[in-house]
């Protein structure tokens, strides 16, 4: 047997990850597999009468086994894969989506789940069990339990193509990502590049056996490139090529992936009795409703769209004035919008990367969480881990007890995808009256400390590693009695707030006071830089709230109607981006074919929930603002409200019993400098 299917016999029974071989994981998935369909096949052979307990609970510490091996598979295929796990998630994807479907239409269990859920208002539940046996009924009625035979069939057949569809979708993604190579070998063309993208291009060359210098489309690589480089030409080559990600004429093309992926989602929605896909999804959000979300992305447009449009003729107007350019390209945003910053706050990243050493952000993160919620993170060597950039950490709270295993990850490689996340390898809950913890993971790409520099980054990493670290605290401060409604598994437009909360702590003096110190003279962070960094905080920000919901209506164009009808997927995005279009269209460039939230992640009609989340936020910290930003009383209620109750309760329910009301849109609006 192997060992992904024992007990691991670990420190905190962490995933023993040196002592696992790729070929363990497809007998490992079988195995766990057949586990967990003789469990379901225990639970409709019962021959007594269902009951919460025997039915209800027994489904929802089915399948514990499968969960831990996924995890670490899927995990493991984001941050560390290769060829052969590539392979392999492709065999299991439709064993796994098939699996689901066995359960999701199994007729016996669904009799069973509807007989207690008919019972409902009887049965003397707490309000964790209702939400279970809620969300267990209307899960069985999304995935097809009151369709006819044959449509089931056609669902179990859509199901299939739809988890095979994304995981190609990702692979290619991977694939044009790390194709793409820009080599420089004449020192001319890095004017304008700081030191660190420069010795870090030298390296990366070095390691490819090249001369010159080597950018890459790796966020570390390309952000500071699009940022610094002079060279406007070599700016533009860039863009187009990160633009045009999965949308060359090559093996990699994404356009009939995605065109297949939509039509495939809107025939699951209308064999469901549901209008659209958005329609399918929202019923299980906050919005609700697409009308809602298009209302509520519009309305935050109406108000954006006039600081934005002024923005953008400043900008227009500063590049003008020092370059002569008259009509700004994509490939310039980011390069005048840092020059412009420069000049009205003489504040720039290149300035600021000596005062956060990533490790020294790292620990800061630790003591806010430390201040608000009691936790503290020990690093130890005894627990396995999959690759040696990762760390580990043992957390306990004040009072000594066991809280998590917390796992790092911050550097870019062959086989791990851009971006950052934060993932779990084990889910907390409570078993036969044991509180078992969770093993949360936060995944990022940072620069690489080089021969005479530490890892030091720009404050948008920053407030990307206090992001993750948000989303980690959801995972580790769990306190529930079921996996399923444990941690994270929130409703989707809920789940960004412990995570974006966070971001406020990076602007704010005590808190940078903690971790902001130079890495070489250990000197913190002169005041009038946090200044700067506060003011400069909404600089540009209608531009860029208009670009994230250009995102949010363009995921909305796909899945909020129909969309068989779609043959262009280009003709189709320059349609949908129509209203919040600033920069010239580039015909050889589109986004759809690399938008990995919607097409390969689960933001699919979700991905509003960042600026919803945001509202959530904004509000949320104007309450610790005004009390304190590390008011004990009031992280204790957010601890106990939020972040420990998961997907207990309804969101808005949680959100008034931490708040004492609503979220309003104007601390969002205030704190953009959108309104007065």
């Amino acid at each position: 047997m192997s060992l992904l299917n024992t007990q691991f016999n670990t420190k905190h029974g962490t995933a023993p990850f040196s002592k696992i071989k790729t070929e363990d994981y497809k007998p490992s998935f079988e195995k766990a597999i057949n586990e967990t369909k003789e469990e379901i096949n225990a639970i409709t052979s019962n021959t007594e009468a269902p009951t919460f307990e025997n039915t209800i609970e027994a489904l929802a510490y089915s399948g514990m086994s499968l969960d831990i091996i996924s995890n670490i598979f899927f995990n493991l295929n984001s941050a560390e894969t290769n060829d052969d796990m590539q392979k392999i998630a492709q065999e299991v994807a439709p064993l796994l989506s098939a699996l689901s479907n066995d359960i999701s239409l199994n007729e016996e269990l669904f009799k069973r789940v509807k007989t207690v859920y008919e019972q409902i208002d009887n049965l003397n539940l707490n309000t964790e069990q209702k939400t279970l046996l809620t969300k267990n009924y209307k899960s069985f009625v999304r995935n097809g339990a009151l369709l006819p035979e044959d449509k089931k069939n056609r669902l179990r057949e859509i199901d299939a193509e739809l988890s095979k569809t994304s995981l190609t979708f990702g692979e290619n993604v991977l694939a044009e990502t790390h194709k793409y190579q820009l080599n420089i070998t004449d020192e001319k063309d890095l004017a304008g590049l700081p030191e660190g993208a420069i010795e870090e291009a030298k390296s990366l060359a070095e390691q490819e056996g090249k001369e010159g210098w080597l950018f890459t489309l790796d966020y570390p690589s390309y952000i500071p490139f699009m940022t610094y480089a002079d060279n406007r030409a070599l700016r533009k080559e860039m863009a187009i090529a990160a633009g045009k990600k999965a949308f060359q004429d090559n093996e990699h093309n994404n356009e009939a992936n995605v065109l297949n992926i939509v039509k495939l989602r809107h025939e699951r929605a209308n064999l469901l009795g549901y209008k659209t896909h958005a329609h399918f999804v929202l019923e299980e959000r906050m919005a609700q409703s697409p009308d809602k979300v298009n209302a509520f992305l519009n309305e935050l447009l109406a108000k954006a769209k006039p600081a934005a449009d002024k923005e953008f003729a400043e900008l227009t107007a500063f590049a003008k004035r020092l370059d002569n350019i008259d009509q700004l390209e994509k490939w310039d945003g980011a390069y005048y919008s840092e020059k412009l910053k420069q000049e009205r706050f003489s504040l720039d990243d290149e300035l600021l990367k000596p005062y956060f050493q990533l490790e020294n952000v790292l620990d800061g993160a630790f003591q806010v969480a430390n201040k608000l919620y009691g936790l503290i993170f020990t690093e130890v060597q005894d627990i396995d881990k999959y690759h040696q950039d990762v760390r580990t950490f043992e957390v306990t709270n004040d009072k000594g007890e066991f809280v998590a295993v917390f796992y790092t990850d911050f550097f870019p490689r062959k086989g791990k995808r851009n971006g950052a996340w934060m993932t779990s390898f084990k889910n907390q809950y409570v078993l036969n009256g044991v509180n078992e913890r969770p093993h949360i993971s936060i995944v990022c790409n940072f620069t690489k400390p080089t021969a005479t520099k530490p890892s030091l980054l720009t404050f948008n990493e920053v407030t990307t590693l206090f992001h993750e670290f948000g989303h980690a605290l959801h995972g580790m401060l769990a306190n529930t009695t079921y996996p399923s409604l444990s941690g994270t598994n929130v409703f989707w437009d809920f789940v960004e707030l412990p995570s974006q909360i966070m971001e406020n702590w990076c602007f704010e003096k005590e808190a940078l006071a903690l971790f902001a110190k130079h890495y070489q003279t250990g000197e913190a962070i002169p005041m009038e830089l946090v200044e700067k960094i506060k003011e400069s905080a909404s600089f540009l920000e209608g531009m860029a709230t208009v670009r994230q919901l250009s995102f949010g209506l363009l995921d909305m164009g796909w899945h909020g109607q129909d969309p068989t009808t779609i043959t262009s997927l280009k003709d189709f995005e320059v349609a949908q981006f129509e209203a919040t279009a600033q920069y010239p269209d580039v015909r050889e460039n589109a986004m759809s074919t690399s938008f990995s939230h919607i097409f390969q992640g689960g933001y699919s009609s979700g991905y509003y929930s960042y600026k919803w989340a945001e509202v959530l936020d904004a509000d949320a910290f104007a309450f610790f603002k005004d009390n304190g930003i590390f008011n004990k009383d009031i992280a204790t209620k957010f601890k106990d409200n939020v972040l420990s109750q998961g997907g207990t309760d309804h969101p808005m329910t949680l959100y008034k019993q931490f708040r004492g009301q609503e979220p309003t849109p104007d601390a969002l609006l205030k704190r953009a400098g959108l309104i007065k």
